[in-house]
């Protein structure tokens, strides 16, 4: 386990026995062993000895030792029987953490949300010190939320599910191969559910191995060649369409229930401009019935003299005729770095030397460490003099490589002022600077501009991250002004993120086209706070082909030299303005 998830771990335990009444004392030793921790700018397999950490005892050491080495802890599994079950959901409700729920638990016997509930109704929760008026109607509307599906569920959470859908259905005997469709496929922000193309010679085989799956709260239809379930989730249920065809019609079904629907019609608009008609089946000749199917749907868009257009990109605009001609999409082979990224210096899980050894596993030429700065202290970040001990770090960790360079970064926040959290002369010593917003996200827009403003002017700012802020279902972001926002990263030549976090994808489809026709620098990044999200650079040049972008256009494409260079001219040419 990596030190972030261990920090984790104690985290739990400590918020379980808050549930549980613990004593204060005991709690407060594993946060403290949590802070030690978060404190300690080494990975966990380079402290040797954790009980050697200020705030971390005997007891919590074993247990830390213990999660290491087993993945979890005794203590924690002996905690989660002891609390009822439907407590723990409410930990998901705003305001409330495990002290207030052991209050609720142990006051008023309150074990789940229907509990939750009927105290509310009755007025009870106001009477509780600590609780109010207004508290109580907070955890009504929160209650009442979360009892309720919404009609589309973030991408986030539906990639998750995917994933674990698909890793039972690839032991399914029987097909000869399966596909996602619908918006999951086009990685749209939203989802209604999750839909299957597969191809086999027998589709009741196929269907009762999937139908005994795990997690299937219910069958909704079962038909012939369709099959309709519902599938538990952490928050929603989610319903999942699966169709079976003979594999000659693969390419063809695929592409029509990949979508979009304006996709579809510009298609079918075009196939009978050719006296022929599209269908799920193939293309039918109108005048003679003949039917012509496809080996895949890079053949089937070659009947029509188009190049492979990626289901991301098929939104039924203008990419009819963008892949009419010869052109590169952006894919992940291409991806030669990833310029933000964290480590155990700040909230990463990871060393230096870690988060290099997982690049150079992914084949990158390059990355750089941007970890958090000072003004985010619940990231843990860096002041000045700790920038340049992690330069040093960085300098002795890149001469262990042949094959990868590390730039040395920093991601600096714009504070609410304005003000850029780090002083010029250490920012001079950077090989690559990052300006984000992390806080005052209620600032008028003409406020919010004046941030960015600061950090585009700035000589040292290379490239402005998640610049809307949003949380994709969770959060909207700031009231930026995109378009300003653009003309100016244009004018001053400073890059703009598409952050690869499917919780963020930021900037969007939408403005990463609008940007890239301005003529700004874009960049792919991951974000990653640990080795797994690194794996988000799928995702992100999932989006980049969304908004059609070459890969000519994003910085992530350069050699280590080329982004040298790149990255020298630009900042020489900021000190000549």
């Amino acid at each position: 386990m990596n030190k972030k998830e261990i920090i984790n771990h104690l985290e739990r335990i400590a918020v379980y026995m808050e549930i549980k009444g613990e004593n204060t004392f005991k709690i407060s030793a594993y946060r403290k062993a949590a802070q030690a921790l978060e404190n300690d700018e080494r990975s966990i397999n380079d402290i040797e000895d954790v009980a050697k950490l200020s705030g971390i005892g005997k007891g919590t050491a074993g247990l830390i030792n213990e999660v290491k080495e087993h993945g979890d802890s005794e203590l924690l599994q002996t905690l989660k029987k002891e609390i009822p079950e439907g407590l723990l959901p409410l930990l998901r409700l705003p305001g409330l953490g495990g002290k207030k729920i052991g209050k609720l638990y142990q006051e008023l016997g309150i074990t789940n949300a229907a509990d939750l509930k009927k105290a509310c109704e009755e007025n009870q929760i106001r009477e509780l010190a600590g609780f109010a008026a207004k508290s109580e109607e907070k955890i009504m509307k929160a209650l009442e939320e979360m009892g309720s599906r919404p009609e589309r569920l973030p991408i986030p959470l539906m990639l998750k599910m995917a994933d674990s859908f698909e890793e039972k259905l690839a032991a399914v005997e029987g097909m000869h191969r399966y596909a996602r469709a619908g918006s999951l496929r086009r990685l749209e922000e939203t989802v209604k559910d999750m839909d299957y193309i597969i191809s086999t010679d027998n589709p009741a085989r196929v269907k009762e191995q999937i139908k005994a799956f795990s997690g299937i709260s219910s069958v909704i239809a079962d038909g012939d060649t369709k099959l309709s379930l519902e599938l538990e989730g952490e928050e929603y249920p989610v319903q999942v369409d699966v169709r079976m065809i003979e594999d000659e019609a693969f390419a063809t079904t695929l592409h029509h229930f990949t979508g979009s629907k304006d996709h579809n019609v510009k298609m079918r608009q075009l196939a009978k401009s050719n006296g022929e008609r599209i269908s799920e089946y193939g293309i039918e000749n109108v005048e003679s019935g003949d039917v012509q199917t496809f080996t895949d749907e890079a053949a089937f868009f070659g009947y029509y003299g188009m190049q492979y257009i990626p289901p991301e990109a098929r939104a039924g605009k203008d990419e009819l005729d963008v892949y009419s001609n010869p052109r590169e999409d952006l894919t992940l082979p291409l991806i030669r770095g990833d310029m933000h990224m964290h480590t155990t210096w700040s909230d990463g899980a990871q060393s230096v030397e870690e988060m290099a050894e997982e690049a150079r596993k992914r084949g990158y030429e390059w990355i750089a460490i941007t970890d958090h700065s000072k003004f985010l202290r619940v990231a843990h970040g860096l002041d000045e003099d700790r920038i340049l001990r992690q330069i040093e770090e960085i300098k002795t960790v890149n001469e262990k490589y042949t094959d990868l360079q590390i730039f040395a970064g920093i991601e600096m926040d714009i504070r609410p002022d304005g003000i850029l959290d780090i002083e010029d002369t250490v920012l001079e010593q950077l090989d690559i600077v990052i300006a984000s917003i992390h806080s005052s996200f209620s600032q008028e827009r003409s406020v919010i501009m004046e941030r960015f403003e600061s950090a585009l002017t700035s000589p040292h700012v290379d490239l402005i991250a998640h610049p809307t802020g949003r949380l994709i279902g969770r959060r909207p972001g700031y009231d930026a002004d995109l378009p300003k926002l653009i003309k100016r990263a244009a004018e001053t030549g400073t890059a703009l993120e598409l952050n690869a976090n499917p919780n963020r994808l930021d900037l969007s489809a939408e403005w990463l086209k609008k940007a890239a026709e301005a003529g700004v620098a874009l960049a792919v990044n991951t974000d990653a706070h640990n080795p797994e999200m690194m794996d988000d650079m799928e995702i992100g040049t999932g989006i980049a082909r969304k908004a059609m972008l070459r890969p000519g256009q994003v910085l992530n494409t350069l050699t280590a030299a080329e982004l040298t260079d790149y990255l020298r001219e630009k900042k020489e040419k900021r000190r000549l303005q």
